[in-house]
């Protein structure tokens, strides 16, 4: 372990105590896009104890100018992300125990995975998840650490229950809605700041040097220029996430929707009333019946007709792609599936 990881235990900060805290610590990565890839790809070559990484999508090819675990021929397969992740980061260190869900990042699934997370790191793309994530964060005391980015534009937070500031509070303060997507289009050098922010972020709770984690909000604009580190004012005692009287609004079902439209992608994502387990071969033959063109692998099964692409994973999900009406996406979904 010395020979591997001897550049980083020569770290002060980290050391020999340090290396083998990490090493016996858990992290969740929520998504396995720009920034969870990257993200996972540093923590498994630093030698985390456990990697667990969640993520709904499959890999494109316009995924593959940032996101760096990926292959074309990961893309020409539609291999989901989480997928070829595992097969990847297995690659670099086989020491390291990886867990993949291939699944939404919801409240109850989450509600599963992070009590047994020592440390929670955001790379989604939508503030739906986020809220929920910073809700599990607060009910059970799990850190994590915000980060998104868009265009030349990234930004990240550290958040300690009972400590810092919850998501929630920032909301207040903080004006973070206009990040939450990609139209605006992607460098790479921004998704790799973010992940260089979170991940030393996420080395210092590792290795659990508290008084070295950073307070403030960072925000930078790579291409004018700009970096700023803003105050977070203290936590609000109203607060319905993190005050003396948490209700986690963001974890009740009646607040979560069944549906999603994707960042950037001219896509919706439907989902089942209730849980379900698809039979591929079954709906294959009902999709051809009415005229679509279906290839499958075994995670995902696709569907074309007449400019309509619907992408079908067997928990029930489907992406409907090149479409942004919530409607006419459940209108396609219902009528396939009922």
């Amino acid at each position: 372990m010395n020979d591997r990881y001897s550049r980083q235990i020569l770290f002060s900060a980290i050391g020999e105590a340090g290396q083998t805290k990490i090493r016996d610590k858990h992290v969740l990565v929520l998504g396995a896009g720009a920034l969870g890839s990257s993200i996972a790809e540093m923590l498994v070559r630093a030698g985390i104890g456990k990697l667990t990484l969640i993520d709904r999508d499959y890999v494109e090819f316009s995924n593959l100018q940032r996101q760096h675990l990926y292959t074309e021929a990961d893309a020409s397969n539609k291999l989901p992300k989480v997928i070829a992740a595992e097969r990847r980061l297995r690659e670099i260190n086989a020491d390291v125990k990886i867990e993949v869900h291939l699944t939404d990042a919801d409240a109850e699934r989450l509600e599963a995975l992070a009590p047994g997370a020592d440390l929670i790191l955001d790379a989604t793309d939508n503030f739906e998840t986020r809220m929920i994530l910073n809700d599990i964060s607060q009910k059970y005391q799990v850190p994590w650490i915000y980060g998104a980015c868009v265009g030349g534009v990234g930004m990240s937070f550290t958040i300690i229950p009972k400590v810092t500031s919850c998501l929630n509070c920032l909301l207040k303060t903080i004006p973070l809605q206009g990040m939450t997507c990609d139209t605006g289009g992607i460098i790479s050098p921004a998704v790799q700041m973010v992940v260089a922010h979170q991940v030393a972020e996420a080395m210092k709770i590792l290795v659990e040097d508290f008084d070295a984690v950073r307070d403030t909000y960072v925000f930078f604009d790579l291409w004018h220029n700009e970096y700023q580190a803003i105050a977070a004012k203290a936590r609000r005692q109203d607060c319905l996430s993190c005050g003396t009287a948490p209700t986690y609004p963001f974890l009740d079902r009646e607040n979560v929707s069944k549906v999603a439209v994707l960042c950037g992608r001219d896509s919706v994502q439907v989902r089942p009333r209730e849980a379900m387990k698809l039979d591929f071969k079954k709906l294959s033959s009902v999709l051809e019946a009415i005229g679509y063109q279906v290839t499958a692998n075994p995670f995902l099964l696709s569907a074309e007709k007449d400019h309509e692409r619907i992408v079908f994973f067997q928990d029930g999900r489907a992406l409907v792609h090149g479409q942004k009406d919530i409607a006419k996406a459940r209108a396609i979904y219902q009528r396939i599936l009922g």
